[in-house]
């Protein structure tokens, strides 16, 4: 079975997109590849149940909670528009689907009016807003409290949301009767349709404004700038999110506030470099530490330890300090450090050295064992039989 593709991008999207883009993103798509406008195309059909099985699992606050912490692993397959509902089942999940879809695109033509239209007047979750922070690669592997700065809608506090000036309060638009929809008859070569609109002067709330607050001009919020304290939990990574509940913008009439996603950037370390849990670090020797075995003393993230390399240590040898990784933002276990060593040629020599080194290379040259030298008498070996 093929594996399923990032949420995100099936919709053409970042990790933590907000509630607006990924609705647009999937009403752009779903009318792309929708069965009706590809007949027979089958590719078009899977492209179409892969983007409502996306908007299903990212337009419902909770799942996407879940999916943006575990990925595929903390939603169900099944959950959503892609759990096998075929092209009759939409509407459930989080995002009202194709009723919302095409009762926007065509006005509740056909009476009755949309899902979405029937809602406005009732209390409306605000948008979401994203956030992008860059911390350390220490306080990723450890996490972190952080405060950070934003600029965003607030409820009035004049008048608490509402819009109306003190003492006063909305009342029911004379234009619809408080339905916040318009109903108009056209003839068509087809019959009579109704066709359903909000209301023009309250905006499809059913609700109008006489006397608005002073402060806000009626919007019900003012835009401010706040400080919010965020707690980064130990093992995040790039593009982690982190998620706070209710500071989003604000909900109108009544709605509670959207959530505020953090995503995060990490900092790359000066020695470290970061593979999922684990951490990987090259350690340079010299040739007599290679040859005669030493005791290197090895940094981790959290302290100095010391590793005993054995005689005849080759180049690029690798080494496992268990558990001196990163914890696993996920299962909770840490990761370990690899340790690759390798053999530092000097640049400059003394006197004494240079004397030295050719009076090994002297004595070298004369042990011509595959045990000392196995590598140096297979090429050897090799060499002759091309040549011979």
């Amino acid at each position: 079975m093929a594996e399923k593709r990032d949420y995100y991008e099936v919709l053409g999207l970042k990790k933590g997109a907000a509630e607006a883009d990924i609705k647009k993103a999937f009403r752009k798509l779903a009318m792309q590849y929708h069965p009706d406008k590809n007949p027979g195309n089958k590719e078009a059909e899977e492209k179409f149940k892969e983007v409502n099985e996306a908007y299903g699992v990212l337009s419902d606050p909770e799942k996407k909670d879940r999916y943006d912490r575990f990925g595929h692993a903390g939603v169900d397959p099944n959950a959503g528009f892609g759990g096998g509902a075929g092209f009759g089942g939409f509407g459930g999940g989080g995002g009202g689907g194709f009723e919302d879809l095409f009762g926007d695109l065509f006005g509740g033509m056909f009476g009755g009016g949309s899902a979405s239209s029937r809602r406005r007047n009732g209390p409306r979750k605000g948008p979401d807003v994203q956030k992008n922070i860059r911390i350390s690669f220490d306080e990723a592997a450890f996490g972190v409290k952080k405060h950070i700065t934003l600029n965003k809608h607030v409820a009035c506090d004049a008048c608490n949301g509402t819009g109306a000036a003190g003492g006063t309060s909305r009342i029911k638009c004379s234009s619809c009767g408080g339905t916040g929809e318009v109903r108009t008859q056209q003839r068509s070569p087809f019959g009579q349709f109704v066709n359903v609109s909000p209301c023009s002067k309250c905006g499809g709330t059913g609700e109008v404004i006489e006397n608005p607050c002073k402060k806000c001009s009626g919007s019900g919020k003012m835009r401010k700038e706040i400080t919010l304290s965020v707690d980064i939990p130990a093992g995040v990574d790039n593009d982690s999110v982190v998620k706070l509940e209710g500071q989003g913008e604000p909900g109108a009439l009544g709605g509670p506030a959207g959530d505020l996603y953090v995503v995060i950037s990490v900092s790359a370390h000066r020695l470290f470099e970061r593979k999922g849990s684990n951490l990987l670090l090259d350690i340079p020797i010299t040739y007599a530490q290679a040859v005669l075995g030493d005791s290197i003393t090895v940094p981790t993230l959290s302290e100095k330890v010391t590793y005993k390399i054995p005689p005849g240590t080759q180049s690029g040898t690798v080494f496992r300090l268990k558990g001196k990784g990163i914890r696993s933002l996920h299962t909770g276990r840490t990761g370990d450090l690899y340790v690759t060593v390798t053999l530092e040629v000097p640049t400059k020599l003394s006197g004494e050295e240079r004397k030295l080194l050719k009076k090994l290379d002297e004595v070298s040259k004369k042990d011509t064992s595959s045990e000392t030298y196995p590598k140096r008498k297979s090429f050897s070996d090799t060499v002759r039989d091309i040549f011979s």
